[in-house]
């Protein structure tokens, strides 16, 4: 499934819940606060979605960064020399 379709199957979904809700606060009346917040959160997240289709939409939308290959070989030791072990201190001295 492509990232619009999953935004418009999202959207849909978000549809229904308000469609709920709005039956819901219907039955319990609309001074509750917990409605109100149930309210406020399902268009939190239309808004979201909203930002996330603009997002997927613009044609300079960030790319996903190309992968960094590490090797597994071993680092050149020199690259170690002078520096402290942590909590130890320098190699060619005792610990306090």
């Amino acid at each position: 499934m492509s990232v619009h379709d999953e935004l418009t199957t999202l959207q849909r979904c978000l549809d229904e819940l308000a469609r709920s809700v709005g039956r819901l606060e219907q039955r319990v009346g609309p001074g509750g606060l917990e409605i109100r917040r149930v309210r406020t959160d399902a268009a939190h997240l239309r808004e979201s979605v909203a930002l996330l289709r603009e997002a997927a939409s613009s044609p300079d939308a960030p790319k996903r960064p190309d992968l960094v290959t590490i090797s597994d070989a071993p680092y050149d030791l020199s690259l170690w020399t002078d520096s402290d072990d942590e909590g130890l201190g320098a190699r060619d001295r005792r610990a306090p």
